[in-house]
């Protein structure tokens, strides 16, 4: 089985640099087949539920031959409120992925967030270093989505 652990990354390039975020990605790509399995399956809306922990849901927007987008977010119940009906639910985080099939990369963008190509390269790596972290602990608390194998 390939893991992050395998993946070779380069730390003579500037940590910050274009070619360590891409080793980002491709960690990113890892840690998330580890929770969906067969990304050839993938369809539709996809909730894993673990003891203690909140949903995790992946929503498929879009595929295309090379390319998917994809809403990853946990549902946090809020205090209720009113006694008579169930609490509402905050989706927080709430990130769209772009998984490119073909460089088996994966890359997290804030949804409904316009681009500020100054600081662009900086929030990219701000985003996706808490989406690897999050995978992370998302495989450790036992979450899987349908097709994924425990382990």
């Amino acid at each position: 089985m390939i893991c992050d652990s395998n993946l070779i990354v380069s730390w003579r390039v500037p940590r910050r640099g274009f070619v360590a975020l891409m080793g980002l990605y491709e960690s990113n790509y890892l840690r998330f087949v580890q929770l969906v399995g067969d990304l050839g399956a993938l369809r539709g809306r996809l909730v894993s539920r673990v003891p203690g922990d909140c949903e995790l849901v992946l929503e498929m927007r879009a595929r295309a031959p090379y390319t998917s987008e994809l809403d990853l977010t946990y549902l946090l119940p809020e205090p209720a409120t009113v006694a008579t009906g169930p609490a509402p639910l905050t989706r927080l985080p709430d990130l769209r992925l772009r998984l490119y099939h073909d460089a088996h990369l994966l890359e997290a963008h804030e949804r409904g967030q316009s681009r500020a190509a100054e600081r662009e390269l900086q929030q990219c790596w701000r985003r996706n270093m808490m989406l690897n972290k999050w995978l992370e602990y998302c495989t450790e608390r036992g979450h899987r989505f349908a097709g994924a194998a425990a382990g």
